[in-house]
C-alpha cells in the first residue's frame, strides 16, 4: 500500500527539483525527504527518483505516480473540505489566488463581503499569476483561482477545469505627461507605432501576448524597449521617458501625476476575467458562496467603471 504523505512528499521533489528545497517547503529535514522516498520506493517496488551530483530527477515511474499524487491529493483536500461543510458555512476553509490587479480591487471587497455573510470560514489568499493559480488549483492546492484569458486565442481545451467569467476588463494607452501626443482625449495604436513600447516578460499572464497581437493588428510591431510585469513600475519607466504600454482598467485606481492614460475608442483591447475551479472536485458551500460574491463584486466594479467613464 502506497503511503499518502510520502506522495505528497515525492510530489514537492518533483515540484522543486531538489530534496532540500522540498524539504524547506515541507519543513523537514533533508534526512526525512530522503527517507521518505526511499520508503516509497520501497513501497512503490521500483525506483521513482534518480540522484546525480546535479541534483535530483523523475524517473518515468516517478512521473507516472506523481500524476495520480496530484489526483488522490485533491481528492483528500476535497474530502476534508466536505467534512468541514457538513454542518454548513458554519465553519471548513477556502484557498484562494488572484493574480496583483485583481487582488487590489476586486478580490478585497469580494473577501470582506464573504465574511460578513459567513464569518465561520476560513479564508486564505495567495498571489500568483494567472497560469501559476491553475497549477494550483489543478494540484489541489487552490479552491478557486482568478485568471485571464484573452479575446483571440482558442479557449483552453481543459475538461479539468470550470471558469465563470467575471468581467471584462479593457486595456488603455498610457504615455508619459510629456509626450507629443498626450493632449489627444482618443489615440489610435497606428499613431504610437514608432515609438518604444514596455512590456511584461512572464508568460504567465496574457498582458503581453494582449499587447504584441493589438499593435500586430494595428499594422506594426511593437519595439520593445524593456520588460516588467508589476503596473506600478511600469507607470515609472513610462513616466521617465522609456517608452509607451498598455494598462487595464484594474490598475487604474493608482495612477501617476506624470502619465496620462487614454483611451482606443469604443471597442479596445480586453481581457477577460474568471474566477476557475475543478470541475470534477466537490462543490462546497463555502466555493458556490465565494463563486457568487465574487460575480456581484466585479459586476458592481464594472458598472461603477462604466458610469466614471460616462461622466467624464
Amino acid at each position: 500500500m502506497l503511503d499518502v504523505r510520502r506522495m505528497r512528499v515525492l510530489r514537492e521533489v518533483a515540484a522543486r527539483g531538489s530534496f532540500s528545497a522540498a524539504a524547506e517547503a515541507l519543513a523537514y529535514t533533508q534526512s526525512a525527504v530522503s527517507q521518505q522516498i526511499a520508503a516509497l520506493e520501497r513501497e512503490a517496488g521500483t525506483r521513482l527518483v534518480d540522484r546525480s551530483a546535479r541534483g535530483v530527477s523523475l524517473t518515468d515511474a516517478g512521473r507516472a505516480l506523481v500524476v495520480h499524487a496530484d489526483a488522490i491529493l485533491s481528492r483528500l483536500d476535497d474530502a476534508e473540505a466536505e467534512l468541514d461543510a457538513i454542518a454548513g458555512l458554519r465553519g471548513g476553509r477556502l484557498r484562494l489566488t488572484t493574480f496583483a490587479t485583481a487582488g487590489a480591487t476586486i478580490m478585497p471587497k469580494a473577501i470582506v463581503e464573504f465574511r460578513r455573510r459567513h464569518p465561520g470560514v476560513e479564508l486564505s489568499l495567495a498571489p500568483e499569476e494567472p497560469q501559476d493559480g491553475l497549477t494550483l488549483l489543478r494540484a489541489g492546492e487552490a479552491d478557486i483561482a482568478l485568471t485571464i484569458s484573452t479575446t483571440f486565442e482558442p479557449a483552453a481545451n481543459d475538461d479539468g477545469v470550470d471558469q465563470v467569467h467575471l468581467l471584462d476588463d479593457p486595456l488603455y494607452l498610457m504615455l508619459p505627461a510629456a509626450h507629443p501626443l498626450a493632449d489627444r482625449s482618443r489615440l489610435r495604436l497606428a499613431d504610437l507605432a514608432d515609438d518604444d513600447w514596455i512590456l511584461g516578460s512572464s508568460n504567465r499572464c496574457p498582458d503581453s501576448r494582449i499587447l504584441v497581437h493589438s499593435c500586430q493588428q494595428a499594422g506594426f510591431e511593437p519595439r520593445i524597449s524593456f520588460h516588467s510585469d508589476d503596473y506600478l513600475a511600469i507607470q515609472g519607466f513610462v513616466a521617465a521617458g522609456f517608452g509607451v504600454s498598455f494598462i487595464p482598467d484594474l490598475a487604474l485606481i493608482a495612477v501617476r501625476d506624470d502619465v496620462v492614460v487614454r483611451s482606443l475608442g469604443a471597442r479596445p483591447p480586453i481581457r477577460r476575467v474568471h474566477a476557475a475551479t475543478l470541475a470534477d472536485s466537490w462543490a462546497s458551500p463555502a466555493k458556490q458562496a465565494m463563486v457568487e460574491v465574487l460575480v456581484e463584486v466585479a459586476q458592481e466594479f464594472q458598472t461603477g467603471r462604466a458610469e466614471l467613464a460616462l461622466a467624464s
